[in-house]
């Protein structure tokens, strides 16, 4: 019998592989599918920013200025019929995922701004959430922004919610910074409990044919694990906040490697939009045959056994594999005369 427990958030789950932020968690059906899987924990698709500021923007034009500048019109404002709004929708939800489902259900916000998270935290915790996941998804383009100044904003987001919610908080990632572990125990400072490596920045194109930039979604391939596991070896041990993998897992073979590096909960997105829910059920059987097959009885036991500082060689997740593997890089047979 094997125990597959693990902890993420100060959440007890029963194993580490979670579904993460994706259209999938919209659905209830499919958010029982995910459960009935394996599925320890839920985290919900996202609710963003700009469309929260954009309806705000829209009932005001519509529905309180729609009078200004004809007289006659301020008796007549529009109804708006008792519409719901996406936060009104996104809080139903959650409500109904926590009724329905007996796993930790984790809510998503996604923004960039400085100020209304506290409200917005609040209303998730009445719902119901067990925790929140502050995705900041910012991409620093203007020259005069610094990177500490970059580093500070997402500190002072998760300060700031952190001290309106009694809720378990995790920062969700990018990749893009100069000194990761520095920035984590900034955010490790500012309350959070925990940390998601990492988001996928999803890159605009250009149609050569109408010479504009589109949008362009690419689902994860395996090889994305590998930046997550060099960063979690690292990370794992030298920081008490729980550490989520995010990206690129897409069998067993990534979330087993994942566990190894110290990752506390593994999460899946792309391979469960390709194959459905019940894709999650076999990797976790995946994952049980080959921790049978090498007499390994939990996921505690193996759980960061092949971080850095558990490594008999620390250099190989740093740049003394850059090295090796350049060296030893030779070109196709036929290339080279």
């Amino acid at each position: 019998m094997f125990d597959l427990s693990t902890s993420y958030l100060g959440l007890k789950l029963k194993n580490p592989l979670v579904p993460s932020s994706s259209p999938l968690s919209k659905h209830l059906d499919t958010a029982l599918r995910l459960e009935d899987a394996g599925a320890a924990a839920l985290v919900m698709h996202s609710l963003f920013e700009e469309q929260l500021h954009a309806e705000a923007k829209m009932a005001d034009r519509f529905l309180l200025n729609s009078g200004i500048g004809h007289g006659e019109a301020e008796g007549f404002l529009p109804d708006h019929g008792g519409d719901k709004s996406t936060l009104d929708h996104y809080l139903e939800h959650l409500a109904k995922l926590k009724s329905r489902l007996s796993i930790p259900v984790i809510a998503s916000l996604n923004g960039v701004s400085l100020s209304g998270w506290v409200d917005l935290g609040r209303e998730l915790q009445q719902a119901g959430a067990d925790a929140l996941e502050l995705n900041v998804y910012h991409v620093a383009a203007d020259a005069n922004f610094s990177g500490e100044s970059v580093e500070a904003r997402y500190a002072s987001l998760l300060s700031e919610l952190h001290g309106g919610v009694n809720l378990p908080i995790a920062m969700k990632l990018s990749p893009f910074f100069s000194s990761l572990p520095h920035l984590i125990k900034q955010l490790e400072r500012a309350g959070a409990r925990g940390v998601s490596l990492f988001n996928r920045f999803y890159q605009p194109d250009i149609d050569l044919d109408s010479l504009r930039m589109v949008d362009c979604l690419h689902l994860s391939t395996p090889d994305e694990a590998l930046l997550r596991i060099r960063w979690i070896a690292i990370l794992h041990g030298r920081t008490r906040l729980t550490l989520a993998a995010s990206g690129g897992v897409h069998s067993h073979e990534e979330a087993l490697k994942l566990l190894l590096a110290g990752a506390d909960v593994v999460h899946l997105a792309s391979c469960l939009l390709l194959h459905g829910p019940e894709r999650l059920g076999q990797i976790l059987a995946d994952m049980e045959n080959w921790m049978s097959e090498r007499e390994y009885t939990s996921v505690a036991q193996l759980k960061g056994s092949m971080s850095q500082k558990n490594l008999p060689d620390p250099d190989a997740v740093e740049r003394a594999s850059y090295i090796r593997v350049l060296d030893g890089y030779g070109p196709a047979r036929g290339v080279r005369s």
